[in-house]
Parts: structure tokens; C-alpha cells; sequence
């Protein structure tokens, strides 16, 4: 049975939020990693459970953790009646019906380089990516830029072009998509138009030019209002320390 809302509880908003959390500077310790796998939906846990490099493990477990924070925390779901599925195309959804006390909201996870960052926003749709500030893949810089041009305006293009050399000016692309999360991270949010608000084209999303702060959490934070949903399982510290942490040629930079 899926849990509902009490009808007489006073309906109320949820306000924007935007947690990071470094996946690859957390090195759990065989208790904290049991207690993480029972936080889950068994189909996560099975799912985490396959991944090959235990780097993957980390940024996915970390999604799975912060997604369950947020609607504990700030929707008042007890943690262990929170109930995710997943869209067509993979994207993490609430299946809980919270019509009766809640504003619509959305969220959104994203995990690159060191980090798992999430973004979410009451009555309008949110898309959040982090990328690590690094040369993209075999193509050149002004390739590149020139695939992304759509994304700023000639003034802004100016700026990043006016920088002396080609790593300078990438750094430079990413200070101005994204709000910066260390000297090696940017993170970008697209907001989509609120609810209900009819235009034309208002389904283009726009970037977040409020620049929200982002807090960084540690796993203390991710398990603070936490509830096991199953029993302890030794094997999934075996099946965890038996892992490479990432591939040897993308040690530094895994998706």
C-alpha cells in the first residue's frame, strides 16, 4: 500500500534546494556502507550491487541517498514510506501521491567527476548537470564551443574568448554556465517556466540566473532522518571491497 498524505494537515510548499555531495572523497567504512545499502529500495540495492567500479557504486548510492533526504526532509515523508520508481528514460520519480498537502515539485540528481549534485524546485521543472572542468573528449576547444554556441550571448562569448590561452577559456565556459563547487567542478541548473504560465516556447528551459548556493553535505547529512527498509547484509560489504574503484586510465574523472 502506498502511503498518503493526512488530509488534515495544512498543505504547504516546498522551498528551492541544492545539495552536493563529494562521492569520491567519502571512503566508507563497512558500517556505514551496510547501513547505506539498507537505506534503499531493494531493486537500488541490487542495482548498486552491479556496478563494476566501486567509484560508480559511491555516485549512484549517493543519488539514491540525497533523493530520499529531500522528500523525507522536506515533503515529511517518513523515510521508510517513500516509494521511487523511474520514468521511460531512467529519470528518478516520487510514486507517493502528495496532491493533497503539496505544491507540484521536481527534482533532479547528477553525478561527474567528484561529485553528486541535486537541484529542486517547487511548481516548475529543474534540470541540474556537474561537470568537471576538463578538455572535451578527442574533439579541440573551438570545436566545442562552437557545438555550445546557442548557450550565451555574444557578450559572454567575448569573455570567454578574450581569455589568454584555450584552458583558461574553457575554465572560463564553465564559470559562466554553471555556479562554481571547487576549482575543478561547476554545476548548471535549467529551470523550466512555473506552473502553469502559457507562452510561447515555454517549454525551452532557461538558467537558473539566481544562482542558488549550494550546500555541501557529508554522509552524516545524507542518513540524518534515515529508517533501514531491510535487514543487514554482509555480502554487500565483501561484494563492495572486492572492487576497483575506477578504471585505471579515468582514475581521476569517472561519469
Amino acid at each position: 500500500m502506498l502511503w498518503r498524505p493526512v488530509a488534515s494537515l495544512e498543505r504547504f510548499a516546498m522551498e528551492s534546494v541544492r545539495w552536493a555531495f563529494s562521492y569520491a572523497s567519502w571512503v566508507p567504512c563497512r558500517e556505514d556502507w551496510l547501513l547505506a545499502m539498507r537505506l534503499v529500495q531493494p531493486e537500488e540495492k541490487e542495482r548498486i550491487g552491479q556496478f563494476v567500479f566501486a567509484r560508480d557504486a559511491k555516485a549512484a548510492m549517493a543519488g539514491r541517498l540525497l533523493i530520499r533526504k529531500l522528500i523525507a526532509e522536506k515533503l515529511n515523508i517518513p523515510w521508510n514510506a517513500i516509494l521511487l520508481g523511474r520514468t521511460s528514460k531512467g529519470k528518478p520519480v516520487l510514486v507517493n501521491d502528495i496532491s493533497a498537502n503539496h505544491s507540484p515539485f521536481n527534482f533532479n540528481v547528477s553525478h561527474q567527476g567528484n561529485y553528486t549534485v541535486l537541484a529542486a524546485e517547487p511548481d516548475r521543472h529543474v534540470g541540474i548537470d556537474v561537470m568537471k572542468t576538463s578538455l572535451p573528449g578527442s574533439g579541440s576547444i573551438p570545436d566545442f564551443f562552437r557545438i555550445m554556441k546557442r548557450q550565451f550571448t555574444d557578450e559572454e562569448w567575448r569573455t570567454i574568448t578574450s581569455m589568454r590561452n584555450e584552458w583558461l577559456q574553457l575554465d572560463m565556459f564553465h564559470r559562466h554556465w554553471e555556479t562554481r563547487l571547487d576549482d575543478y567542478h561547476h554545476v548548471a541548473v535549467a529551470l523550466g517556466k512555473p506552473e502553469g504560465f502559457k507562452e510561447k516556447h515555454a517549454e525551452v528551459p532557461c538558467r537558473d540566473v539566481t544562482q542558488t548556493a549550494f550546500t555541501m553535505l557529508a554522509f552524516d547529512d545524507l542518513v540524518a532522518s534515515a529508517v533501514p527498509l531491510t535487514p543487514e547484509d554482509h555480502a554487500c560489504w565483501d561484494n563492495f571491497c572486492s572492487r576497483q574503484d575506477s578504471p585505471a586510465r579515468q582514475s581521476s574523472n569517472s561519469r
